[in-house]
């Protein structure tokens, strides 16, 4: 079991079950570009590193001109449908409890706005002490600098420090600002994937958190 003293979650395919909320407001985007739709497994390889990347991903290389309208598009939508399917994952209201003690922050490259409206609808939001979306500073996933952001307020050994997430983004965070990494194998990203990143730590199920960390 490691000790640690913070603890820096992922939201979307960690926190929460976004998916279908996603591809949806992506292929809603589409349609009002009068552009084809895609298949949500397809999305899915694409979320991960914010509206604008997802959007540039979707549209290809032919429709980028498109993107300005996409965003104000996608924005737009989501705004209205950010919970019309969006759960926590089974488990991690209880996770959260019986980490109480220990300071909890989450770092998303979702909008500020968008995920505070999430956890506080979802009854979560006051298990975090700061929450760092991809409008809350000029840098992202994997940037390191986002950890030592969040240690000026919470001073601890960086290896006391576990960045949970289910992206390739969230291992190389911890692996790049010296912290345990910790990645969900049954999130967004490929679990394939994210092993051959080796993470410090793997779970598959968010109750098994208990088990790995204290």
């Amino acid at each position: 079991m490691n000790k640690v003293k913070l603890m820096i979650f992922d939201l979307d395919g960690t926190l929460i079950d976004s998916i279908a909320d996603l591809a949806a407001s992506v292929n809603h985007t589409l349609a009002h570009l009068c552009l084809p739709t895609l298949p949500t497994e397809r999305i899915k390889g694409f979320i991960g590193d914010g509206f604008t990347t997802l959007l540039t991903r979707c549209l290809g290389t032919e429709n980028l001109d498109k993107l300005d309208e996409a965003l104000i598009a996608i924005n737009a939508y989501y705004r209205d449908h950010l919970r019309d399917h969006t759960v926590l994952y089974p488990g991690i209201e209880d996770v959260l409890d019986h980490f109480s003690q220990i300071p909890k922050t989450i770092v998303t490259q979702k909008t500020v706005d968008f995920t505070l409206e999430i956890i506080e609808s979802l009854g979560i939001a006051a298990h975090f002490d700061i929450v760092l979306g991809i409008d809350s500073t000029p840098y992202k996933k994997p940037d390191p600098r986002l950890v030592a952001r969040i240690m000026e307020k919470y001073p601890c050994d960086i290896r006391e420090t576990v960045v949970i997430g289910d992206g390739v983004n969230d291992i190389l965070l911890a692996k790049n600002s010296g912290a345990l990494s910790c990645a969900f194998l049954n999130g967004i990203t490929h679990r394939d994937i994210l092993l051959q990143h080796n993470p410090d730590l793997v779970y598959e199920n968010p109750y098994e958190l208990k088990l790995l960390l204290s």
